[in-house]
């Protein structure tokens, strides 16, 4: 039976106690995961019959050792319990979890190299410090528009040395983690590969932040075990970002769970952004429940810039103008000045 543990060490124990206590339970096998706090340390610890084992070697008596206690919730790394304070993610100049709240815009699809800088010229205008923009589409139709693949990953990385945004863009499959790791700042998995569990593994081999989307129908608890494998992986910078849920309403795209951000940070350490386009469906709800996402506490938002909403090749009718997205920009810098936060800015 795995029963997984955390060690809290003292506060401020020295680092040879740390090491110590390290260099024991490594010795008898155990997989170990470190969250270094501002003021201790705790030590996750996974293995088969943790609780058993670990009273037996008195780990509890060690120098430095304050308490061993069981982790309760199915997810291990990325709950509360694991790590107390909030992850903040750096981006080079930028920061997701902190104080500052960073908005990624763009285009749903890359179509061509003028629609893109088109775009990402206007949205870092208004204030977004990364370009969102989709190479590889997962469509639910074999005979939609299937993105632009490697090429269009180019026309991203050129448009950021233009314009200096971060990229996010998503990888659909195990064999493109290599080439969008190349080119992207964020690799973003999509709600339909939320427990594509080799994808998931595959990028927690990368260095790079993984932005996490919620399944149509997940649970929290499966959405954060999704999380969970990116970390086991060793990658622990998981972003996640809430799209909205399938319910038996039909007038929107999906059903938006603002709830999702108070409860997400109350079970975890990790930041978490809302995707107001893909959770509505209607680009005339976009602002209003961007709104209500940062309102709600979310450290970012994700929203779709079309220059010609009527003739983009992949979700038309929920993308914003440039002039209703810089709309959008204002109200929302009036909402994070009245909850204390700071629009995120590039250097």
């Amino acid at each position: 039976m795995s029963v997984h543990m955390i060690i809290v060490m003292q506060h401020q124990a020295p680092k040879e106690q740390l090491d110590a206590v390290l260099e024991r339970l490594t010795e008898a096998g155990f997989q170990l995961h470190i969250s270094e706090g501002v003021s201790r340390t705790i030590i996750g610890v996974i293995g088969e019959n943790t609780k058993e084992r670990i009273a037996g070697m008195a780990v509890e008596a060690m120098a430095g050792v304050e308490k061993v206690v069981p982790i309760l919730h199915p997810f291990k790394l990325a709950g509360r319990e694991f790590k107390p304070e909030p992850t903040v993610i750096n981006l080079g100049d930028l920061t997701v979890g902190g104080q500052e709240i960073q908005v990624m815009a763009g285009p749903c699809a890359v179509e061509n190299e003028e629609q893109l800088l088109t775009v990402a010229q206007s949205v870092k205008e208004a204030g977004a410090t990364i370009l969102r923009g989709g190479a590889y589409k997962p469509r639910t139709s074999p005979y939609s528009f299937q993105g632009l693949e490697e090429e269009g990953l180019k026309l991203l990385a050129k448009t950021r040395e233009a314009t200096g945004l971060k990229i996010v863009t998503e990888v659909t499959g195990v064999e493109f983690v290599p080439v969008v790791a190349e080119y992207a700042d964020i690799l973003q998995i999509g709600a339909r590969n939320m427990q594509n569990f080799q994808l998931l593994k595959a990028v927690g081999r990368t260095t790079k932040p993984v932005l996490l989307k919620r399944g149509p129908s997940a649970t929290f608890e499966e959405w954060i075990l999704a999380a969970e494998y990116i970390m086991t992986e060793g990658n622990f910078n998981v972003i996640f970002c809430e799209r909205g849920i399938r319910t038996f309403e039909s007038y929107t795209r999906n059903t938006l769970d603002i709830s999702s951000v108070p409860v997400i940070k109350h079970l975890t350490h990790l930041p978490v952004i809302v995707d107001p386009s893909h959770g509505t469906g209607k680009w005339h709800l976009v602002t209003p429940m961007a709104l209500a996402a940062v309102a709600a506490g979310a450290d970012g938002l994700m929203v779709e810039v079309h220059p010609n909403p009527s003739q983009a090749l992949s979700d038309g009718p929920q993308s914003l103008t440039p002039d209703n997205f810089l709309e959008l920009m204002i109200q929302v810098r009036a909402v994070a000045q009245a909850i204390n936060r700071q629009m995120g800015k590039l250097q």
